[in-house]
C-alpha cells in the first residue's frame, strides 16, 4: 500500500526541505501532536556542537585526567564510562565551552543520530569530542523527564525526520534545537524522572555486583591488588621464545608472566579444553538492511550482554541460509577477538540473528566450569592480560582463535564458581530491571502526549 500526504505550499518548512520522506505521515502525526509545545531550545541553558575534530587528537588522550566522551561512550539513555579515555585539565579548561556535567544530556550527531545519554555522576565534569552535541541542563524542565521524552516515539521520530533521505545521517545543533516539547505540569514531570532515576539506580547497583563478583575471583586468585610491574625490560630463555615464535619485548612483559604464575597455582586449564569454539562471518556491509535479523557485531558487545544501540540488521532470506552455522544459542558465550579483544558474554536467551566474524561462539564440553564464571574471567584482568599480550605490537588488534584456545583459565571449587556467578547473575537482573523502568518512563511519556492530543 503506498503511503502519500498532501500538503500545502505553506507546510513546505520555508522550502528548506521539499523531500517526499521529510513530509511522511506518521512524522506530520507527531508534529501534530507536540504543535503547541516550546522548542528545547527555550528549555535547555544551551546546546552546543562538539569541537573541531583537530581540537583535540589521538595524541591528547591519556589514562587519567578529565574524562573525554565520544560516540562510543553513548549508550540506550546513559553514557557508558566502561572504556572511557581523558584529556589533560589544562586542555579541558581551553575547551570549557564542550564541558558537560551530570544531568545534561548529548547525542551524536553521526552514527546512531537518534539516541539521547544523560550524563551520569560516575565523574564531576567531562569533555564531549567533536561529532557530539551537548544539551545543558536548566530549571525550565526537569531534565530526568527530558530524556524520557526525547528518547520516546515523539522526541525520536522528530530526529529522523531531519535525517531521513539524506545520503549520510547527521544531525545539526538546528535539528536539536528545533525539538517541540510535551512539557506536563512540574508534578508529572517529577513522576516521570522518577522512574529514570530508578532506572539509573539500578545501572549502579549492576555495576558493583559485577565489581563485587570480579573482587571475589582476584582475591581466590592472589590478584586483587595487582599493580602492573613497569620494568624495562624482561629476562627470558631462548626456549620460551622459541615455543611462542615471538621475540619482541611486549610479549615478555614482567607483568604477564606474574598474571600467569597466579593462574598456575589455582587448576589452570586451556580455553581450548573447556570449550569448542565457532567463528562468525562476515557478509559486507552492503547486506546491512534497517531491520530483519540482528548482525551481531564486535561494537555490539560488552561485558552485560548486546547492546542495542547501532545495530545493524540482515535480510530474512540471507538469515535462514547462515543460521544453522553462525547463529548463536542460549548458553554459549561470546567472545569478541577483533578490534576490542576479549569482551566475554552469557547469552541469556536464544536470539534471531547472526555473529560477525569478529566474533567466537565458545560452548562448554562439560559442567566443570560455570558459563558466567568463565565470562568473568575473560572480561577480568585475566583473560585481558592475555589477550593484550597475544595482540601486543599489532597496528590492528587481533586475537588468532590458536592463541585464544591457549589462553590459561584458573578453574576454582565449584562452590567460589557458583557464588561468583550469583553476583553476576544479580547484576545481570539489576541491568534489565533498569531497562524495564526506562520503557516504563518512556511509555507514560507516550501514552500521556496520545491522551492529550486526542481531548
Amino acid at each position: 500500500m503506498v503511503n502519500f500526504s498532501i500538503i500545502k505550499k505553506s507546510q513546505l518548512e520555508g522550502a528548506t526541505r521539499i523531500d517526499a520522506e521529510y513530509y511522511q505521515p506518521e512524522y506530520l502525526e507527531i508534529v501534530k501532536k507536540v504543535s503547541d509545545y516550546p522548542r528545547l531550545s527555550d528549555l535547555a541553558k544551551n546546546i552546543v556542537c562538539g569541537p573541531f575534530g583537530s581540537a583535540i587528537l589521538n595524541s591528547d588522550y591519556r589514562e587519567t585526567g578529565i574524562p573525554l566522551l565520544r560516540v562510543t561512550n553513548l549508550n540506550n539513555d546513559f553514557i557508558n564510562c566502561e572504556n572511557i579515555i581523558y584529556i589533560e585539565e589544562n586542555l579541558s579548561n581551553s575547551l570549557k565551552k564542550y564541558q558537560v556535567f551530570p544531568d545534561d544530556i548529548v547525542v551524536s550527531q553521526r552514527g546512531t543520530v537518534a539516541m539521547f545519554s544523560l550524563v551520569t555522576d560516575e565523574y564531576k565534569k567531562y569533555n564531549i569530542s567533536a561529532n557530539l552535541i551537548s544539551i545543558l541542563n536548566s530549571e525550565k524542565i526537569n531534565f530526568l523527564y527530558l530524556l524520557a521524552f526525547l528518547n520516546s516515539k515523539f522526541g525520536i521520530s522528530q530526529i529522523l525526520r531531519k535525517v531521513s533521505g539524506q545520503v549520510q545521517e547527521k544531525i545539526t545543533t538546528d535539528d536539536i534545537r528545533d525539538i517541540l516539547v510535551f512539557l506536563p505540569k512540574e508534578k508529572i514531570q517529577n513522576e516521570i524522572a522518577n522512574f529514570i532515576l530508578e532506572s539509573e539506580n539500578e545501572i549502579k547497583k549492576s555495576k558493583l555486583f559485577y565489581q563485587q563478583a570480579e573482587n571475589l575471583l582476584l582475591e581466590e586468585l592472589g590478584l586483587k591488588d595487582f599493580e602492573n610491574n613497569k620494568s624495562l625490560f624482561s629476562i627470558v630463555n631462548l626456549s620460551e621464545v622459541e615455543t611462542v615464535n615471538r621475540i619482541d619485548a611486549e610479549y615478555f612483559q614482567k607483568k604477564y608472566k606474574i598474571i600467569l604464575e597466579k593462574i598456575q597455582k589455582n587448576n589452570a586449564h586451556k580455553l581450548g579444553d573447556l570449550v569448542s569454539m565457532k567463528k562468525g562471518i562476515e557478509v559486507g556491509a552492503e547486506e546491512y538492511q534497517e531491520d530483519g535479523k540482528v548482525f551481531i557485531r564486535v561494537s555490539s558487545m560488552t561485558k552485560y550482554g548486546i547492546a542495542e544501540s547501532d545495530q545493524k540488521y540482515l535480510s530474512d532470506k540471507l538469515y535462514e541460509r547462515l543460521k544453522e552455522n553462525f547463529e548463536p544459542k542460549k548458553g554459549e558465550i561470546l567472545l569478541t577477538k577483533d578490534a576490542t579483544l576479549g569482551v566475554a558474554c552469557v547469552l541469556k536467551q536464544d536470539i534471531q540473528g547472526i555473529i560477525s566474524g569478529g566474533t567466537l561462539r565458545l560452548k562448554l564440553k562439560d559442567t566443570e566450569i560455570e558459563a558466567e564464571y568463565l565470562a568473568l574471567c575473560l572480561n577480568s584482568i585475566i583473560g585481558q592480560m592475555q589477550a593484550e599480550r597475544d595482540a601486543g605490537g599489532s597496528v590492528i588488534a587481533h586475537w588468532k582463535p590458536e592463541q585464544i584456545k591457549n589462553v590459561i583459565i584458573p578453574v576454582l571449587p565449584k562452590e567460589i564458581q557458583l557464588k561468583i556467578s550469583e553476583l553476576v547473575r544479580k547484576s545481570h537482573e539489576a541491568r534489565k530491571k533498569s531497562k524495564e523502568l526506562l520503557e516504563e518512563a518512556k511509555r507514560k511519556v507516550e501514552e500521556m502526549i496520545e491522551k492529550e492530543a486526542g481531548e
